[in-house]
């Protein structure tokens, strides 16, 4: 499978087990509500929204849940398109599905800031419903947009493992570890931000970008690749060629200087110093 739609079915998995779950307490739980799981007193669905960040953390400021709202969107988007750019240089698988994480998990949250006022009653004193669209908690608490992004993100994760005493002298207060309510999207958007930390040596350790070969290259390549037959009888035609004698050039041969000069009319001395009889 291709990375990009490997990357593609995580979000969409992230986001059905996240939007599944916020819609199953908020129609089934009420305010607060708490239940074990697993019978275990340290692992909890307890019913809980807040307007803030993961983790319930809030801005206090009037135009805070607003401006939270359009910087998890400019995120997303921001992410999609980083998203887009480790698929093009070919990254690391886990740093993309890391990635993947953090997306989904800030589109799940976006989910219910945008669209929970509009979709469903306050959960204050009863059990929220669906409601006809524009008509939820956000148009009767009259919040501005008619609740548009203005709505409420749902918790129900708790794991209160251990509460921890200190002595007296500091302080003596009781501390309950772990106290955070969070959801899906909070603990995809943690887990794709600690595999990054925690691995980040593997996955940076080779860089992203595969470098494009030159031509040179490749061309070297390919004649290492040929056969030694091959390139014997070229390298023998080659040298042939560049030996060949040049016909502009008159050949001499060396054996001319000892070959004995033709015979002319006129005798060598010594025969015509012999006697007559």
């Amino acid at each position: 499978m291709k990375k990009g739609y490997l990357v593609a079915l995580l979000v969409f998995v992230v986001l059905l087990i996240d939007q599944a779950s916020k819609f199953y307490i908020k129609t089934n739980f009420e305010y607060n509500e708490d239940m074990l799981m697993f019978g275990q007193q340290w692992a909890r669905l307890h019913f809980v929204e807040n307007e803030g960040m993961a983790f319930g953390i809030t801005f206090g400021w009037e135009y805070g849940k607003l401006l939270l709202s359009l910087f998890r969107v400019l995120m997303v988007v921001g992410l999609i398109w980083y998203t887009r750019l480790l698929l093009e240089a070919k990254a690391p698988t886990g740093f993309i599905m890391s990635i993947g994480l953090i997306t989904a998990g800030a589109l799940g949250n976006i989910i219910d800031s945008t669209f929970y006022a509009l979709i469903f009653s306050d959960s204050t004193h009863h059990i929220a419903e669906l409601v006809p669209w524009g008509t939820g908690y956000g148009h009767t608490n009259e919040l501005p947009m008619g609740g548009f992004m203005h709505g409420k993100v749902v918790d129900m994760l708790y794991f209160p493992m251990k509460y921890i005493e200190f002595p007296e002298w500091l302080g003596g207060d009781t501390w309950l570890f772990f106290s955070p309510i969070f959801n899906v999207a909070d603990a995809a958007i943690t887990s794709g931000v600690f595999s990054i930390l925690l691995f980040q040596r593997r996955f940076f350790r080779d860089g992203f970008i595969d470098e494009t070969p030159q031509p040179h290259a490749e061309i070297l390549a390919q004649i290492e690749k040929l056969p030694e037959q091959e390139e014997v009888p070229a390298m023998e035609e080659n040298w042939s060629e560049n030996t060949a004698p040049d016909p502009t050039v008159a050949s001499v041969n060396p054996e001319n200087d000892e070959m004995p000069k033709e015979e002319t009319g006129t005798k060598p001395g010594n025969e015509l110093q012999r006697p007559l009889l």
